[in-house]
């Protein structure tokens, strides 16, 4: 009785301290403009993944785009992250637009969801008009 009740005992400690069956996956969402926080958010993200020793960041993305400082910042940070960055465009009728299309270039894996869309990756002044010079 006492090796099985032994036996029970050590089982348990093995099934405490072992790796977790599944693999962990974090899991964000940005469905605002890029923004310095925005750029941030991302950042803590790719970190907090990073301690959880997860498999993956994803990052489900509708943006109609937003500032270049901050997309630059995002793009950095996924690009030096120590683990696969996977941008999903979604959900259904979400956008990549603008900011979007380089933070979606830069993941590692990048899919979308039906009827959503990419694109328009030209800069524009504050006012939405084309910049004098750019490739149009």
């Amino acid at each position: 009785m006492r090796t099985i009740f032994s036996l029970c005992l050590i089982l348990l400690s093995w099934v405490a301290v072992a790796e977790p069956v599944f693999p962990v996956v974090v899991k964000i969402t940005i469905d605002d403009d890029i923004t310095s926080v925005m750029a941030d958010y991302v950042k803590e993200s790719i970190l907090f993944a990073n301690s959880k020793k997860a498999k993956a960041l994803v990052v489900e993305l509708d943006t109609p785009g937003g500032v270049l400082n901050a997309t630059r910042n995002i793009v950095q940070y996924m690009l030096s992250a120590h683990l696969p960055v996977i941008v999903y465009i979604g959900p259904s009728g979400a956008r990549a637009g603008s900011a979007g299309v380089f933070i979606t270039l830069a993941a590692d894996v990048a899919a979308m969801a039906p009827s959503t869309h990419i694109g328009a990756a030209h800069p524009v002044n504050a006012w939405g008009n084309d910049i004098e010079g750019d490739m149009v």
